[in-house]
């Protein structure tokens, strides 16, 4: 009998991807990308808070923007680290950084409404209760 052969494109370990972690695990990934967020990314990055771009003192209350951030930072540890050749931050600008930082600036993104110093949550959309793809909903029972 041969031994199996493992597909190298398997995953080999938990997602990467903060929106699949709960608990401690999510919040000590929390805080990694916070303390990226604050120490490079915005004293780097962080342009002036407008009408035009705004930005939230308190982003990590937005899951979008943490969504967004956190794929940010997974690329700039990817494309900025050791072995990542000579044009890997070229690329994470262009690639990463600007589509990133357009999308939560726009003026109808992640932090409309926020002000500097003034978080203002979102509300979702709504969303139909029934499962448009499950099951016909059973018709109520009479009571009689």
């Amino acid at each position: 009998m041969n031994a199996p052969v493992s597909d190298p494109q398997a995953p080999t370990s938990a997602p990467l991807f903060i929106l699949y972690f709960e608990g401690p695990q999510y919040v000590e990934e929390l805080r990694g990308l916070t303390l990226w967020a604050h120490h490079v990314l915005l004293p780097v990055y962080g342009r002036e808070v407008t009408s035009s771009a705004p930005w939230c003192s308190r982003w990590w209350e937005h899951q979008e923007a943490v969504a967004q951030l956190h794929g940010l930072w997974l690329a700039w540890l990817e494309l900025t680290g050791t072995g990542s050749g000579p044009s890997g931050p070229a690329n994470w600008h262009r690639d990463y950084l600007l589509p990133v930082m357009a999308s939560l600036r726009d003026p109808s993104g992640p932090f409309a409404g926020c002000k500097p110093g003034a978080h203002r949550g979102k509300q979702t959309p709504p969303v139909d209760a029934v499962d448009p793809f499950g099951p016909p909903p059973q018709p109520p029972q009479d009571a009689g």
